[in-house]
């Protein structure tokens, strides 16, 4: 598809601007309203991936954590979904789990995704219908069918009692990766076993990460277990939980909130 081929290019040459920026001198600020820091690297990647693909395909609707939102995007087919780099804190404080996050999505639902960690040599790809791929490898969410027996990627303020039916936060073993792409990416590779974000996730972090996971067998919801639909007028979800079936439907049951 010629999509996912555009979104392949476009993240690899993204890759080399952020790559010259890293562990650099360039100007960073916060974002109003506490919406966490940017840095010019941020801004010239989204630029560069807007004009990139815009140009690919003038028809598409855009949706980018960097760019002013524009309800145009809500009249359009299919729609380009960014986080140009997601996990901005990770990539002022020289860390690696860093990455571009892009998606093509149709009617709502994504149909094409790249991830791509540059510093780490990862690029994981999906294409509806076609698997998940990471550099080129398929690969696939894991077995687990316990949860006592899983490794479930999510902040530590999941381990409140009064987030879990049972009032019991040790129902799985906690993990954390700053970036949620990238968290999305490790559940489709079956790294870990699942991954949980509750309250407000923006589209920009998860659509292409959605698509890896369902391409690699894993279901995908919102955290109350509803469907997630892409180009929203919110431009995000009510969480996101996903994960291989069985420990979907686990986290799902066992979730009160």
């Amino acid at each position: 598809m010629q999509d996912l081929k555009n979104l392949k290019i476009a993240a690899l040459q993204a890759g080399n601007i952020a790559l010259g920026y890293f562990e650099k001198n360039y100007k960073t600020w916060d974002k109003e309203a506490g919406a966490g820091p940017v840095t010019e690297a941020d801004l010239e990647v989204d630029n560069f991936l807007k004009n990139f693909l815009s140009n690919c395909e003038p028809d598409y609707g855009w949706l980018s954590e960097e760019t002013e939102d524009s309800s145009t995007r809500l009249t359009k087919t299919k729609v380009f979904i960014v986080d140009p780099i997601d996990g901005t804190r990770s990539f002022i404080a020289g860390d690696e789990t860093w990455a571009h996050s892009l998606a093509v999505v149709e009617h709502g639902i994504p149909i094409a995704a790249v991830i791509y960690l540059p510093k780490m040599d990862l690029l994981y790809t999906a294409e509806a219908g076609k698997g998940a791929f990471l550099n080129g490898n398929k690969i696939s969410v894991s077995h687990i069918h316990e949860l006592k027996d899983a490794e479930i990627l999510a902040k530590k303020s999941i381990l409140k009692e009064n987030i879990w039916k049972s009032g019991d936060p040790a129902l799985f073993r906690q993990r954390y990766r700053p970036s949620l792409a990238y968290r999305l990416a490790l559940v489709a590779e079956g790294k870990f076993d699942a991954m949980i974000a509750l309250g407000r996730s923006w589209e920009w972090d998860i659509c292409a990460g959605h698509l890896l996971v369902s391409e690699a067998g894993g279901t995908v919801t919102n955290s109350l277990g509803g469907e997630i639909v892409y180009n929203s007028t919110v431009g995000s979800s009510k969480g996101i939980v996903a994960g291989g079936p069985t420990i979907h439907k686990s986290v799902i049951d066992e979730l009160a909130v």
